[in-house]
């Protein structure tokens, strides 16, 4: 994952806010090396990471999936398709053209790397324009984390690549070792 960033997406509103989206829904764009991970990867990730035979119960929170191009749009419906024998049911997951991706308030970004105090003091000194972090890399691979996701080998792989102090890189290995994973 190069980086991820939490938005507004699908919808007309000009300058969608949280208070204020408009017929957005929340999303997440994502941005990844193809040479590192692929879009049918992703779409793996995309259909574990919820139930997609729930109804959406608002706009704002829909489950959907955006594609970008006519070859992520023939993908993203082919996975659908198997995810729907997968389950022997109804996907109810929107498979929709991408619109134009509004970046949400800053402090909607890096929820969990802003939750926690060591961490977060690191990348906000590493990277004093909010700007910057969001866009971080690191920063979006601490996150991910910080959420559940990754693995502590993959961890250890990656480590002295994200640019934490020692206190930094030994609270992060703690609590990604204390999800078992």
């Amino acid at each position: 994952m190069v980086r991820t960033r939490v938005g507004y997406s699908g919808g007309a509103k000009k300058n969608p806010t949280y208070h204020d989206l408009g017929d957005h829904s929340e999303s997440i764009q994502i941005d990844f090396d193809p040479t590192q991970i692929s879009y049918q990867n992703l779409l793996e990730v995309f259909w574990k990471a919820h139930d997609p035979t729930s109804r959406s119960w608002s706009r704002q929170y829909k489950a959907a999936l955006f594609f970008h191009n006519e070859e992520q749009k023939k993908l993203a419906l082919e996975s659908g398709g198997r995810e729907a024998a997968r389950i022997n049911g109804k996907i109810r997951t929107e498979i929709l053209p991408a619109t134009e991706f509004h970046l949400a308030e800053e402090y909607h970004q890096k929820y969990y790397l802003r939750q926690d105090f060591v961490l977060g003091n690191e990348f906000r000194m590493m990277f004093p324009s909010e700007g910057d972090l969001v866009n971080s890399t690191a920063a979006a691979r601490v996150n991910g984390y910080l959420g559940g996701y990754g693995t502590k080998s993959a961890l250890k792989e990656e480590l002295d690549q994200l640019g934490l102090s020692e206190t930094g890189r030994k609270k992060l290995l703690a609590k990604v070792s204390s999800y078992g994973r």
